[in-house]
């Protein structure tokens, strides 16, 4: 088999990708280690960028985003005895979206099929070969257990941190920077309808909390836990006494319901250099992970799409290899400002250290809420910075 772009891996990163190069008219060959099945019914993030919301809308995959999604105009900072709103809208002319992953997966997934575009799900031993030449390609075994090649002019690599794409390019031309946090988030899912109208980022004494949510009636909520937390020791009840105690704030109340699903997240940064070599691009968590706390990872990801495509379409339209050249260096920096951006918040607002560092925290959440030019750089960052080197309009 041949075709212009193979892309390894068939999350948002993977599928929006398809997405532009068939709306470019350039044909393309997805490849996923898990099932279709598993990859729609993935929980993830479900907060998006400004900018994110603009390429679906481009790449013509947002209708039921904008009809079914909940457009939020900032957050609320909370920390014992006090809670303030930073209007995004008012401080940087943007806002943002809550629309679960689970659900633009699936938009994106039910575009693909319409195109009729070739996806192999429940390939294993996929391998980039040749990146270094002009005449790339990929094995893999697919789900029928048939030993498969695919020849290309360009791979991408949208695999994941597990993935293979990164080993394709040697550890001699590598190098990686990775911080592990020593907390995780206990994630939870619960048939309740949301307690705000916002999401709550709130510091406490006993551990960071997030009220956030993915629709009018099912709430999304994390609890900072030990790195080694054990899912069996956090009951409904514990989970919400202590959702309760993180929240409480005289006069509000939580909304409790059914717990439908929890998990533990570790949390950790990771960024690799570079992010292209020969014909082998990588994007999103191929290439970086950031904490969840600033929200950036899905978004990131969809920013590195936007370059990637760009590049891709001048090479393979115009034989314009500019944009390829720069697409490292070009989406690196994106990738460190949000790194950074996400560093701050989790170190902003998880508890770590002793009771010097918890002052150090609350005196940097006064600052945010009191001084314009602090909200104004965090609603900034949160709600996406332009997509550098995307042509827009």
């Amino acid at each position: 088999m041949r075709t212009r772009v193979v892309i390894i891996g068939a999350g948002p990163a993977g599928l929006l990708l398809s997405q532009l190069l068939g709306s470019a008219g350039i044909e393309s060959v997805l490849i996923e280690r898990q099932t279709a099945d598993h990859v729609r019914s993935r929980i993830r993030a479900g907060m998006l960028e400004s900018s994110t919301v603009e390429l679906l809308t481009r790449a013509g995959v947002a209708d039921r985003l904008l009809r079914n999604g909940i457009e939020h105009r900032g957050i609320y900072l909370q920390w014992p005895g006090e809670r303030h709103h930073l209007d995004f809208v008012d401080l940087a002319g943007r806002s943002v979206w809550i629309y679960g992953q689970t659900e633009l997966t699936a938009d994106l997934m039910a575009a693909r099929a319409a195109a009729g575009q070739p996806v192999f799900y429940g390939a294993t031993e996929v391998t980039p070969h040749d990146v270094d030449t002009e005449r790339p390609a990929v094995t893999f075994v697919d789900s029928a257990g048939r030993a498969q090649r695919i020849d290309a002019e360009i791979v991408a690599g949208c695999d994941g941190f597990h993935g293979p794409s990164k080993q394709a390019i040697s550890s001699s031309l590598r190098e990686t920077w990775e911080r592990a946090y020593p907390f995780a988030w206990l994630g939870v899912l619960a048939q309740a309808p949301p307690s705000s109208d916002e999401l709550i980022y709130a510091w406490h004494p006993d551990g960071f909390a997030l009220h956030s949510m993915r629709s009018h009636t099912v709430s999304r909520f994390y609890l900072q836990v030990p790195r080694q937390a054990e899912i069996a020791r956090w009951s409904d009840d514990r989970i919400w006494s202590a959702l309760v105690t993180r929240f409480a704030l005289p006069g509000w109340e939580l909304r409790t319901g059914p717990i439908l699903d929890r998990s533990v997240l570790p949390m950790r940064s990771f960024v690799t250099a570079p992010m292209r070599h020969g014909r082998l691009f990588l994007a999103g968590d191929a290439a970086h992970i950031v904490p969840p706390t600033g929200a950036k990872g899905l978004n990131l990801a969809v920013a590195d799409v936007a370059l990637l495509f760009e590049a891709i379409a001048a090479w393979l339209r115009d034989g314009d290899t500019r944009p390829a050249a720069a697409y490292s260096e070009t989406a690196l920096r994106r990738v460190w400002r949000c790194t950074h951006f996400s560093w701050w918040m989790t170190t902003m607002l998880h508890r770590l250290g002793d009771d010097f560092d918890a002052r150090l925290q609350l005196a940097q959440l006064r600052r945010v809420v009191r001084s314009p030019a602090a909200a104004t750089e965090l609603a900034q960052n949160y709600a996406g910075l332009p997509i550098e080197g995307v042509r827009h309009g």
